[in-house]
């Protein structure tokens, strides 16, 4: 159905827990990959299925060969290590050395992603991990692919001020420049706060309301809780009951008020999409039999 690619502008708003988060309770079966070009996470923080540690050198790393012989999307899953919980996930890269070796390959890999919700054979959404989005970083090619771009965002006043500012100026790149209605371009940009579950929802309505009135074209699209706790069971160092914590429900309301707002809309892009494949003429192969 959708490419959902999450960013932050900078410091460490929790992007890589916000993306595993997202993806463990998201309502169709979903691939997350670390694009970090920074280097990945998981592989340090989280055990393989088998209860070993992943492998480094099969995700982003080995993917990279493939992807320069021309990529289809379900080789994707070639490249896939489940965790223990059964998530699929596209581990990321070791260091921020290894990102040459995917120069020029990031939009096939977007185009890739995004294609993967088609697949006849075995179709997921996409979430993205792409880090920290401050300077050139390459991660940048995978949006104009996407449906969906959200910048992270904890709360502090300089932490608003940089993502009131990195939202337009995606939404320059992306769009041609800033709009009013975000829900008219493609990718829709989004921001989801961390903050403290008490004052979330006021907090999103004046964060809103600054992005609107600086014609950014984003809009918040929900709160993530600031739970440490939770994020500590989410990445398998603490016990406890994690489908109760609070990170966890509010990841619930945020896929679930996402899907209600872009879903369908998601879903009809899809089938006009496999309409115009199956409307297309065969090439090379029949023409002259």
């Amino acid at each position: 159905m959708a490419l959902i690619a999450l960013a932050a502008d900078k410091g460490s708003p929790g992007v890589t827990t916000a993306a595993v988060a997202l993806a463990a309770v998201w309502p169709r079966r979903v691939l997350l990959a670390e694009t970090d070009p920074a280097g990945g996470d998981l592989v340090y923080r989280s055990a393989a299925a088998h209860g070993g540690p992943l492998n480094p050198n099969t995700g982003m790393l080995s993917i990279a060969a493939t992807a320069r012989r021309g990529l289809v999307p379900d080789q994707l899953w070639d490249h896939v290590q489940p965790l223990s919980g059964g998530l699929e996930v596209l581990v990321g890269l070791g260091i921020a050395e290894q990102a040459a070796g995917l120069a020029g390959l990031w939009p096939t890999l977007g185009h890739a992603f995004a294609s993967l919700a088609d697949s006849p054979n075995a179709p997921a959404d996409v979430i993205a991990d792409c880090g920290r989005i401050s300077g050139d970083t390459p991660a940048v090619e995978l949006f104009p692919h996407a449906s969906l771009v959200l910048l992270i965002s904890r709360t502090e006043p300089e932490a608003l001020a940089r993502v009131r500012d990195r939202a337009a100026a995606l939404a320059c790149k992306l769009h041609g420049g800033s709009r009013g209605a975000a829900t008219l371009n493609s990718p829709v940009i989004g921001v989801v706060l961390v903050a403290d579950p008490g004052n979330a929802a006021k907090l999103a309505g004046q964060v809103n309301d600054m992005l609107v009135h600086a014609q950014t074209g984003a809009r918040v699209v929900g709160t993530l809780a600031d739970d440490p706790a939770g994020a500590e069971q989410l990445a398998g160092r603490r016990r406890g009951r994690l489908d109760k914590s609070l990170l966890i429900r509010s990841a619930r309301k945020v896929t679930a008020d996402v899907y209600q707002q872009y879903g369908a809309a998601w879903a009809a892009q899809a089938q006009a999409a496999q309409q115009q494949t199956h409307a297309a003429p065969p090439q090379g192969h029949g023409a002259g039999r």
